[in-house]
């Protein structure tokens, strides 16, 4: 047998029929969307970029590949997807900023709610008194 010539093995990667394809957080080349070439490329006619196109799109321009490039490939125009990758950093930057929950600051808003609950409830217990006469009414006997 030549190099050339397999015995069955199979070269590349081998994918059962109905397999699992890779995670969508894949970070290789070989992404899902791109692969079958169905989800990247000008959008037909009354068609709309979806939240996944758009992504798919944004991490092409993170990873370093050419907006001009992409934006003749897509059929977009360049200030578009500029857009779309400064609106993914901004998102990205506040989803880095953002503190875990402190437990203080809940028991801090819950107690600020039922001061305000206590307070309005006054205010209608005063209204109430000052409108009507005696506090408690008597049946005549």
């Amino acid at each position: 047998m030549d190099e050339n010539e397999h015995d069955g093995a199979a070269v590349g990667p081998v994918v059962s029929e109905g397999g699992r394809g890779p995670s969508a957080l894949s970070t290789g080349r070989g992404s899902p969307m791109g692969s079958g070439g169905a989800v990247l490329g000008p959008l037909a006619s009354g068609q709309r970029w979806s939240a996944v196109r758009k992504r798919e799109v944004v991490l092409r321009l993170m990873r370093g590949e050419s907006a001009e490039l992409l934006s003749r490939e897509l059929g977009l125009p360049l200030f578009k997807l500029e857009q779309w990758r400064q609106r993914a950093e901004a998102a990205l930057e506040g989803a880095l900023k953002e503190r875990e929950a402190d437990p203080a600051d809940g028991q801090l808003a819950a107690a600020m709610q039922r001061i305000g609950e206590l307070s309005m409830e006054n205010e209608l217990l005063r209204a109430r008194v000052e409108r009507s006469g005696p506090l408690g009414r008597r049946r005549s006997r």
